[in-house]
C-alpha cells in the first residue's frame, strides 16, 4: 500500500517479474499475475481482510502501517 493512494482500496503485489494492483474485492486493477500466485494472494487476503482494511485507513491518514504476517 502507498500513502494517499487512489480508491478502490487495494494493494500492490510483486511475484518475480510480475506486478499487479489487487483490489480488496479480489480483482486485478492493473497488471497481471500467474493464476497460481494470484490464488495464494487471494488466500492471504481472505485471512487478513480486516488487517488490510485497517492498513488502508492508516495509509489514507498518513499513519504508519501495521505489519501483516505472510501466508505460511
Amino acid at each position: 500500500m502507498f500513502y494517499n493512494d487512489h480508491n478502490p482500496p487495494h494493494f500492490h503485489v510483486e511475484y518475480g517479474e510480475f506486478k499487479a494492483v489487487v483490489s480488496f474485492d479480489e480483482e486485478i486493477v492493473k497488471g497481471n499475475m500467474p493464476k497460481r500466485a494470484l490464488k495464494l494472494v487471494f488466500e492471504w487476503m481472505d485471512l487478513h481482510n480486516g488487517e488490510l482494511m485497517k492498513n488502508w485507513e492508516l495509509a489514507r491518514s498518513g499513519e504508519p502501517l501495521n505489519k501483516i504476517e505472510p501466508l505460511n
